[in-house]
């Protein structure tokens, strides 16, 4: 994959920053207003992990087109300590930081595919693509 544009996250003001360059590209593709929130809400989740969890990491945006369709692929990666019960975090209202629990459930509802590989002290990788409608 060829990444358009990454933006790292080092501390919360970079959530702002991912969340407005991932909406820019939502808008560019072509995604209508209600998608850009949907997509700018799943990158602030996304970035905020990273930046609570881990500590730093990455956002990524890809736009990618297939015959029929076109989309935008969302690579949120870290090197902090990993998930380690992925089937725990995927659960409704769970959390670690005493937030609202939306989490990576929330960005898989908000998102068209979402995958997540983690290993313990290597970090996380997720994947989130949201195809235009």
């Amino acid at each position: 994959m060829d990444f358009q544009s990454c933006v790292n996250i080092n501390k919360e003001w970079d959530i702002v920053g991912a969340r407005q360059i991932g909406r820019d590209f939502a808008r560019k593709i072509g995604f209508g207003t209600v998608d850009q929130a949907r997509i700018a809400t799943a990158i602030s989740e996304l970035a905020r992990n990273i930046y609570l969890y881990a500590g730093t990491g990455k956002i990524c945006f890809e736009t990618i087109e297939e015959i029929d369709r076109k989309g935008l692929v969302i690579l949120a990666m870290d090197d902090g300590p990993g998930i380690a019960e992925i089937s725990k975090v995927m659960e409704d209202g769970y959390s670690t930081s005493g937030g609202l629990g939306a989490g990576l459930p929330g960005v898989k509802r908000l998102m068209d595919e979402f995958d997540i590989i983690s290993e313990q002290e290597k970090g996380t990788k997720i994947k989130a693509v949201k195809w235009v409608r």
